[in-house]
């Protein structure tokens, strides 16, 4: 059965008198209570069933300070806003840069990149919402087109074993490695740099040995990859590289 949508919590502060207005959602899959601040600052609350509106209020209470200063963090890291649509697009991941080049037509709107770095785009005038979605299909297809060789590259080099690889446009994480070995990888990879997409690369495959941050874990990807803790720092602050647009309002 689908989840309920997304409410609004205010959570009301005696010492301040004033409320907290975030998104709250319940969830049947979810076991505890937790928080996920996206890009931009947009909080969520993900509550467990059966919890009490006093259980959420005193989580909140205790978590505020940390909610706030990732909060603030994400609104610093979020990128400045940017004319739409872009004349250009550059996925330092690969080397690219692509100018986008509209051509009009009759059929419906799409996204053909030719050849010299060019991205058409063909058919009828496409709305905002519709172009928006277009470029973020478009960068998803880069995406598994320069991860995939590359993540293979990678664990064959160094005796890495894993299943298979996804690419989806996630909001808070750049990456995740299932029990089963499924490395999942976010398409905003596209707009890091090659050494950080690297680091990346190597963190995820050192989990198909080690599923935790342990010391172990560490000591494996330092030893591919000896600047993982600046490469980790640059990671974190990636999401000033994003577009805008790869995002959709909200979310």
């Amino acid at each position: 059965m689908p989840e309920k949508p997304a409410t609004q919590l205010s959570l009301f502060d005696a010492r301040e008198a004033a409320p907290l207005p975030w998104t709250l959602r319940r969830s049947r899959r979810a076991r505890r209570l937790a928080v996920r601040v996206f890009p931009g600052g947009r909080v969520e609350v993900v509550v467990p069933p059966r919890t009490s509106a006093q259980a959420v209020r005193e989580f909140l209470q205790h978590h505020r300070q940390w909610i706030e200063s990732r909060r603030e963090r994400a609104r610093r890291e979020c990128p400045a806003p940017a004319p739409f649509p872009p004349e250009s697009i550059a996925l330092p991941a690969f080397g690219e840069h692509w100018t986008l080049r509209p051509v009009a037509g009759a059929s419906r709107p799409r996204l053909i990149g030719i050849g010299d770095g060019v991205l058409e785009l063909r058919g009828a005038p496409a709305d905002g919402e519709t172009l928006r979605r277009l470029l973020r299909g478009w960068v998803a297809g880069r995406a598994v087109v320069g991860l995939g060789p590359w993540l293979a590259a990678l664990a064959d080099q160094y005796g890495f074993r894993f299943g298979r690889m996804s690419v989806r446009r996630q909001r808070t994480r750049w990456g995740s490695c299932s029990v089963r070995g499924t490395i999942s990888l976010n398409a905003c990879l596209a707009f890091q740099r090659p050494a950080v997409v690297r680091y990346l690369l190597l963190h995820e495959l050192a989990h198909t040995r080690h599923m935790n941050h342990s010391a172990r874990f560490w000591g494996l990807v330092a030893r591919h990859e000896p600047d993982w803790r600046c490469l980790d720092r640059e990671l974190l602050a990636g999401w000033r590289q994003v577009p805008a647009w790869m995002f959709a309002d909200g979310e």
